[in-house]
């Protein structure tokens, strides 16, 4: 039974790898001095995917994957209808925040915000009351503000030096972000066993990485 795992490439991927290993899941040969996507494992039955990480909900509603690693940030934006998502890696913290140009009060009405994470940001000026034009941005965020193109922005905050470095500050957090295990709903009914004990083999290696 074929059991199909879909990763983010990047950041995510080398702290998910050393996880994977702990669980007894390698890849067959090195990801990093290769250019293919699909990459058989020491496990017959496993294999891996290398995708960006706003496709690897995409691939795991579908059922092209039946599981997944992918940040919060990414599965904030996706409709989880079709997704369980059992697990909290614990890697790859960050925070998604509101930023603005430092000390600059926001406007009184309506306000700009450019952001990729569309979704993320409409829910929390609409929880906070306020009107907000989003734009969508797909990079170079913190531009946005030094240009007039948006009085805030929503985007994800590590050290905060990036900001710093424009001459902007982080704000408000809107969301706690790490990277998480996800799981197609049909799968998990049709393969329940394999990846019942993928889950558990990956649970035990984040305890066990966190020195629990």
């Amino acid at each position: 039974m074929q059991i199909t795992i879909a990763l983010t490439k990047g950041r995510i991927l080398k702290e998910t790898l050393p996880l994977l290993a702990a669980a007894g899941l390698e890849p067959a040969e090195d990801i990093a001095k290769s250019r293919k996507l699909i990459f058989p494992t020491n496990q017959e039955n496993v294999r891996l995917l290398i995708l960006r990480g706003s496709d690897v909900p995409t691939y795991v509603q579908h059922g092209a994957a039946d599981m997944g690693v992918a940040g919060k940030d990414n599965l904030l934006e996706h409709d989880d209808s079709n997704i369980y998502e059992p697990l909290d890696l614990n890697i790859a913290r960050c925070r998604l925040m509101t930023a603005g140009i430092k000390g600059a009060p926001l406007p009184s009405g309506r306000i700009k915000v450019a952001t990729k994470f569309v979704q993320s940001a409409k829910r929390y000026y609409a929880a906070q009351g306020r009107q907000a034009d989003i734009i969508k941005l797909y990079g170079a965020m913190e531009l946005a503000p030094l240009m007039d193109l948006a009085d805030e922005i929503v985007d994800i905050v590590d050290t905060g030096n990036t900001l710093k470095a424009n001459g902007l500050e982080a704000r408000d957090e809107i969301a706690d972000i790490s990277s998480r295990l996800i799981v197609n709903k049909a799968s998990m009914k049709m393969k329940y066993g394999p990846i019942n004990a993928l889950i558990e083999q990956l649970a035990e290696a984040v305890r066990a990485r966190s020195g629990e």
